[in-house]
C-alpha cells in the first residue's frame, strides 16, 4: 500500500511539473517547429527536390524514385535504435540535440554538393546524403515525439501541432516563393537549388537551438535499460498485448505506400507546365499554405473528436486530390491539386503521429513510435522505388492509380478495425 502511495505521489509530482512549465514548453516547441519545419519543408516538399534530381539526372524518373527511396530507407532503419537510446533515460533532450545536429549537417552537405561538385557527382552525393539524413530522421522522429509526449498533455497536442504547422506553413510559403523566384529563377541550375537548401539549413539550425529553453520533467518510471537485441525480442509480446495498436500500424504502413506518388505530382504537372522557378514556387506555396491553414482544423478536429477521424478524413482528401490530377492541364487546376495534397499530407502526418502516442502505456511510447515509424518508412522506401518503376514503364497515371489503391486499403482497415484509442484507454499518456 505504501509503495502504491509513493507511486501515486510521484505521478502527481510529475504532472505538476508538466503543468507548471506548460506555457514555456508550449512556446518553445512552437518556435522550434516554426523554424525547423520551414527549413525542412523546402527540402521535403514534393517540388524542389524531385525537380532538382530530375535536372541532375537528365530527366530520369527512376533516379527520382531512388533518391526519395534512399531517404525513406534510412528512416526505416533507425527508429528502433532511437527508442533504445532514450527509453531508459529520464531526460531525452541531450540525445535529441545530437541527432538533430546530424540531420542539419546532412542538409548542409546536400546544399554544398550542388556548388562544389559536377552534376553527375552531385547526384550521387545527394542520394548518399539523403540516405544519411534518413538515418538521423528515423531516430529524431522517435526522440522529439517522446519529448512532446512528456511536456505537452494529450488534449493540447493537436492545438500545438496545428498552430505550429500553421505558422510554419506561412513562413514556408513565403520562403518557397522567394526561393523559387529569386534563387532558382526562370533557368533552374544546381547553384539556385543549392542556395535554397542552404537557406533551409540556416532556418532548421536556429530552430534546434530554441530547444535549449525547454524544461524537461523527469517521469516517475521509465522502461528498463536493456540491449537493442533484448528490446527487439519484446516486440512480439507488445504487439500481442495491444492488438488495436498492431492493426493501426499495419494499416498506417499500407496507407503510407500511397506516398509513392509524392515526387511524381510535380513531374506530371511538368508535362503541361514549364518547371521554372516561378512555377515551382507557386505550387510549393499552394502545397505549404494549404497544409498551413488546414493544420488548425486537423488539430482542432483531433483534440475534440480524436485523431482517428482526422486520419480517415486526410486519406479521403488525398484520394480526391490525386484523382483531380488526371484533369489538370493548367496552372490553376495543378494549383488546386497541390492545395489538396498539401492539406491531406499534413493531416495524415499530424494524425498518424498523434495516434501512435495514444495507445498503451507511457513507458512504451518510444518503442511504439519506433515500430510505427519503421514500418511506415519501409513502405515509404518501397513506394518511391515502385513508383519510379511504374513511371518508367507505364507512365505517371499508373503511379497515381496504385497510390490511390493503397490509400483506400489503409483507410478501410482503420475504419473497420481500429477504434479511437483515446476513448478506449485510461492509462497515462
Amino acid at each position: 500500500m505504501t509503495e502504491n502511495r509513493i507511486k501515486r505521489r510521484a505521478e502527481r509530482n510529475y504532472q505538476v511539473q508538466v503543468k507548471r512549465n506548460l506555457n514555456r514548453n508550449f512556446a518553445v516547441h512552437l518556435v522550434h517547429g516554426l523554424l525547423g519545419q520551414t527549413g525542412f519543408r523546402l527540402l521535403n516538399a514534393p517540388t524542389f527536390l524531385p525537380a532538382y534530381v530530375l535536372l541532375l539526372s537528365n530527366g530520369s524518373n527512376f533516379a527520382v524514385g531512388i533518391a526519395l527511396a534512399m531517404q525513406s530507407l534510412g528512416m526505416a532503419i533507425t527508429p528502433l535504435l532511437g527508442a533504445n537510446l532514450i527509453e531508459h533515460k529520464t531526460r531525452v533532450l541531450p540525445t535529441g540535440f545530437l541527432i538533430g545536429g546530424g540531420m542539419r549537417a546532412m542538409v548542409l552537405c546536400i546544399a554544398l554538393s550542388g556548388i562544389l561538385l559536377s552534376p553527375s557527382s552531385a547526384l550521387i552525393a545527394i542520394i548518399l546524403f539523403l540516405a544519411l539524413l534518413g538515418l538521423f530522421q528515423g531516430m529524431q522522429g522517435v526522440i522529439f515525439n517522446v519529448l512532446m509526449s512528456k511536456v505537452i498533455p494529450v488534449n493540447k497536442r493537436g492545438w500545438l501541432t496545428g498552430l505550429r504547422n500553421f505558422l510554419a506553413g506561412i513562413t514556408s510559403a513565403g520562403v518557397a516563393y522567394l526561393g523559387g523566384h529569386y534563387l532558382i529563377g526562370d533557368n533552374p541550375d544546381p547553384f539556385g537549388y543549392s542556395m535554397t537548401f542552404l537557406l533551409a539549413f540556416v532556418l532548421t539550425s536556429i530552430g534546434l537551438a530554441m530547444l535549449l529553453l525547454v524544461r524537461e520533467p523527469e517521469p516517475p518510471t521509465v522502461a528498463p535499460n536493456v540491449t537493442l537485441k533484448a528490446r527487439l525480442s519484446q516486440i512480439p509480446a507488445l504487439l500481442r498485448n495491444d492488438p488495436a495498436f498492431t492493426r493501426y500500424f499495419i494499416a498506417r504502413s499500407i496507407a503510407t505506400m500511397g506516398r509513392m506518388a509524392m515526387p511524381f505530382y510535380i513531374l506530371y504537372a511538368g508535362q503541361s507546365l514549364p518547371l521554372t522557378g516561378a512555377t515551382l514556387g507557386t505550387l510549393t506555396v499552394a502545397f505549404t499554405l494549404s497544409g498551413t491553414i488546414s493544420n488548425l482544423l486537423w488539430g482542432l478536429l483531433g483534440d475534440r473528436r480524436g485523431f482517428r477521424l482526422a486520419f480517415l478524413a486526410s486519406i479521403g482528401l488525398w484520394i480526391a486530390s490525386t484523382l483531380l490530377l488526371f484533369f489538370s492541364q493548367s496552372l490553376f487546376l495543378s494549383t488546386l491539386v497541390f492545395i489538396g495534397i498539401g492539406a491531406a499530407a499534413q493531416g495524415f502526418q499530424t494524425a498518424a503521429a498523434n495516434l501512435t502516442l495514444e495507445f498503451g502505456h507511457r513507458d512504451n511510447v518510444p518503442l511504439r513510435i519506433a515500430i510505427a515509424n519503421s514500418s511506415s518508412e519501409v513502405a515509404g522506401t518501397l513506394g518511391p522505388l515502385l513508383g519510379g518503376i511504374l513511371a518508367a514503364l507505364l507512365g505517371y497515371e499508373a503511379v497515381f492509380i496504385c497510390s490511390v489503391g493503397f490509400l483506400i486499403i489503409g483507410g478501410a482497415m482503420v475504419n473497420a478495425y481500429v477504434a479511437e484509442p483515446r476513448w478506449a484507454s485510461t492509462k497515462p499518456h
